[in-house]
């Protein structure tokens, strides 16, 4: 697996490692980390578990952090431009996230203007910071036009991921629940492994 550092284009300054299998890949995923402001970032644990068990599947992932704090905004287009970037140089690109990230894959897969073929949200919150009406994580499931997946932990008392599996659930998406915490402590590669598997069946169809 390489480690290549990416600069993802845009008004914002969005740095990203691209870890893809040795032969290369025909397919990518964006990873989208947690909240900044509380150390979430590309190097995230479950991130790189998510990379690990998505390159070991011959699928290339994205990680990338966020430029500077803007209520959710910023973070959104960060997430949509990392999207826009995977597509011109992939055939087939996917998005996923974690916790704060969960919700900013929601929303940009909801409103990004390239086509995805799997979302995949870990432990994800119902709202951003900023949520003045269009940072509406429940809301934005129904305009994802992807298969989505919801993995969460059932004693996870961080994130807001009730509501969330719920509209996930009603859309026709699938939620797993885990027992595990908000980290997923000692779950997070069955975690990846869920998420790297539901992302790369829909990669490869």
């Amino acid at each position: 697996m390489t480690g290549e550092t990416v600069l993802v284009p845009g008004a914002r300054r969005v740095v990203a490692t691209l870890d893809e299998p040795p032969d290369g890949s025909n397919a990518c995923v964006v990873a989208c980390p947690p909240h900044p402001q509380y150390g979430g970032r590309r190097d995230d644990a479950r991130l790189r578990a998510v990379g690990n068990a998505l390159v070991a599947r011959g699928v290339a992932c994205l990680r990338f952090d966020y430029g500077d704090w803007d209520r959710g905004h910023g973070e959104r287009e960060d997430a949509r431009n990392a999207c826009r970037w995977a597509h011109e140089r992939y055939d087939r690109v996917g998005c996923c996230g974690y916790s704060f990230g969960g919700g900013v894959a929601a929303l940009a897969a909801a409103s990004v203007d390239v086509p995805l073929r799997g979302v995949a949200l870990l432990a994800p919150v119902a709202s951003l910071d900023g949520d003045d009406g269009d940072l509406d994580v429940v809301a934005a499931l129904a305009d994802i036009d992807a298969p989505l997946r919801l993995v969460v932990g059932e004693r996870d008392a961080t994130a807001d991921w009730r509501p969330v599996a719920a509209a996930a659930d009603s859309v026709g998406a699938t939620v797993t629940t885990l027992d595990a915490e908000h980290g997923f402590a000692g779950r997070a590669d069955d975690a990846a492994d869920l998420l790297a598997g539901f992302l790369a069946d829909g990669l490869r169809a």
